[in-house]
């Protein structure tokens, strides 16, 4: 499961997704990518589920990038507690998603393949995401298209 090896500060606020992701936006190292079409939360065993789920599918032949990292601890405090007493316990890490933000790419693989495997993937994901190419969708971006 992913996680951080160590953290500043324990416990975060919340937090707003407003807007559209600014970073990690473009596809970087891969031909294909996986693309968030509205914001969310993701767990990092959704991640991990995600990542099984392709590697899977192309049985380990070309190469998966995953461009999200789970850096939010979600706290929760126990079940039947009073209210008050401080804020619970961290319970799982979540990576922050805005519209726009690659969640994941793929490469050495033929396009069938990924479309695929990005396709089972995407099931995994509690967002609504988009298959992409490399050469359209960073063409878009620059606002040639």
């Amino acid at each position: 499961m992913l996680m951080p090896k160590r953290v500043k500060r324990r416990r975060v606020f919340r937090g707003r997704m407003k807007g559209t992701a600014q970073r990690g936006n473009f596809i970087a190292y891969g031909d294909y990518g996986l693309v968030a079409l509205e914001p969310g939360w993701i767990k990092s065993a959704q991640i991990e589920a995600a990542r099984i789920a392709m590697t899977r599918y192309i049985k380990r032949s070309g190469q998966v990038w995953i461009k999200i990292f789970p850096d939010k601890p979600v706290t929760a405090k126990p079940a039947e507690t009073r209210m008050g007493s401080g804020k619970g316990s961290p319970e799982y890490w979540v990576a922050v998603v805005k519209p726009g933000r690659v969640l994941f790419e793929m490469n050495g693989v033929d396009e069938a393949t990924a479309r695929e495997a990005l396709r089972l993937a995407s099931h995994k994901l509690p967002i609504k995401v988009k298959f992409v190419k490399k050469e359209d969708y960073n063409k878009e971006q620059d606002g040639e298209v």
